[in-house]
């Protein structure tokens, strides 16, 4: 953990509300740097990899508890595209939870005194596709073969030492059975989100079935949803609090929708910070900003939540 405090982050969420932090790719779009290729934000971790650390210390700076490390797309199968070995890819999946690290020790040496957390970003298959299957899902793959596809990158994040695993953007309730079987054993907990359309995965199942898969699942500290428009936000809420029992986790992106062909962020922002009040009221406990929220966002949550 990256403060001196031996407060987990379970034990954190039992205490009252943490804040996630924004948008790992807008705070690196918006100090300049190109992420158009199917690395999206995991290519810095080669060739830039201060401006990763730069973007989570933005973030704690601006009130964010938590990192979500810039492994969201950095796989072993997405880096052997580009030539990359094996042994190499798990050295940048490694220093991916490094780099969030360095940037909780700069923002303690600047003078933020609260604990800070790192969670190890897991992004879904399609995430590797880089082809927009990450808001479809139904791959085409077993559960068994998801499984399989996942577990080698999530023993490399776990021994890497984050405070917990970031199931994320997860859009298929087969892809969730299948992390959740990956994470057994692994030592680290995690939380589990899904990328929804209204009261649905992204695949079309029912949220109160995807959320049932990890109800048992003593790894998971935390289960709600991200890079969802944030309408559809209270309703994940009452039903994952419902039918886990386990506290839950939000960060909708800013209600723009993004085309995969183009590779752009098409629309305009409905994110309204001010909406966290009622996502606390109603049992989210973990709450932050996904895809194009930024700093400034994370500011005004903070402010929210530790007022209330």
């Amino acid at each position: 953990m990256t403060s001196d405090t031996t407060l987990s982050l379970a034990e954190a969420l039992a205490a009252g509300a943490v804040v996630l932090d924004g948008g790992m790719s807008n705070q690196l779009a918006s100090a300049g740097h190109d992420l158009s290729d199917e690395l999206w934000s995991a290519r810095l971790l080669m060739e830039r990899p201060e401006a990763i650390t730069e973007a989570h210390l933005a973030y704690f700076e601006a009130g964010a508890d938590v990192a979500i490390t810039s492994s969201y797309q950095a796989t072993f199968e997405g880096f052997a595209k580009r030539g990359i070995e094996r042994e190499q890819a798990a050295e940048l999946l490694a220093q991916s939870v490094e780099l969030a690290r360095e940037a909780a020790r700069q923002a303690h040496a600047k003078g933020v005194s609260r604990p800070l957390w790192v969670a190890a970003s897991v992004g879904p298959y399609g995430a590797m596709l880089a082809d927009g299957s990450e808001y479809r899902g139904r791959y085409g793959l077993s559960v068994a073969e998801l499984e399989a596809f996942h577990r080698p990158r999530l023993e490399v994040l776990a021994a890497a030492g984050p405070d917990v695993l970031a199931l994320e953007t997860v859009p298929d309730a087969d892809e969730a059975e299948a992390l959740l079987r990956a994470v057994r054993g692994l030592g680290v907990p995690a939380w589990l989100s899904y990328s929804v359309a209204g009261d649905r995965t992204r695949a079309g199942q029912p949220l109160e079935e995807a959320f049932a898969l990890a109800a048992e699942a003593d790894e998971v500290i935390a289960v709600g949803v991200n890079c969802c428009v944030p309408e559809d936000v209270d309703g994940a809420i009452e039903t994952a609090a419902r039918v886990t029992g386990k506290p839950v986790v939000v960060y909708p992106n800013s209600g723009e929708a993004w085309n995969a062909e183009a590779r752009a962020w098409e629309g305009s922002s409905t994110f309204a910070p001010e909406e966290v009040r009622g996502w606390h009221a109603s049992g989210a406990r973990l709450i932050g900003g996904c895809c194009r929220v930024g700093p400034e966002a994370i500011t005004s949550i903070a402010g929210t939540l530790r007022a209330a």
